[in-house]
């Protein structure tokens, strides 16, 4: 959403980790919403690297995301229009400070942590990402 001076909004997807669901998030709204939006990702305690199954999951819908594991501390400043947590752990975490604007929550499960076969594991990570791009998208659409 472009603000009354036409100026895109900045977000902050926030996730425990982000190695998987905020940096999946990150990449598909700097991909789809790139006249609107700029999103960056963090951790409250970030694992330092983007989980390999993440980064196919999105180049499999045409997205190179070349994302960085990084602490809500490292962001340069806390100028953001809003803040979106991904996980429980970071809804309950997240410092009132970083955004001028509102906080959303919208929870999704860790692909990180499931289990089974190599092709099991990376369609829960597909799945994650598709509910992803549905519910994230949707909420900065209609935001207003």
């Amino acid at each position: 959403m472009v603000d009354k001076t036409g100026e895109i909004k900045r977000v902050l997807i926030l996730c425990t980790g982000n190695s998987c669901r905020s940096q999946m998030a990150e990449a598909i709204i700097n991909d789809r919403l790139v006249d609107s939006w700029q999103a960056e990702s963090a951790g409250t305690d970030p694992s330092g690297y983007v989980h390999p199954m993440a980064i196919q999951a999105l180049n499999e819908i045409g997205i190179y995301h070349t994302g960085n594991s990084k602490n809500i501390s490292e962001l340069p400043d806390t100028n953001f229009d809003l803040v979106i947590t991904v996980c429980d752990d970071a809804a309950e975490n997240c410092p009132l400070w970083l955004g001028k604007g509102d906080k959303q929550h919208i929870s999704f499960p860790d692909p990180a942590a499931a289990e089974g076969s190599e092709a099991e594991i990376m369609e829960v990570f597909r799945a994650v990402r598709e509910d992803i791009a549905k519910r994230v998208l949707d909420s900065l659409i209609s935001y207003s």
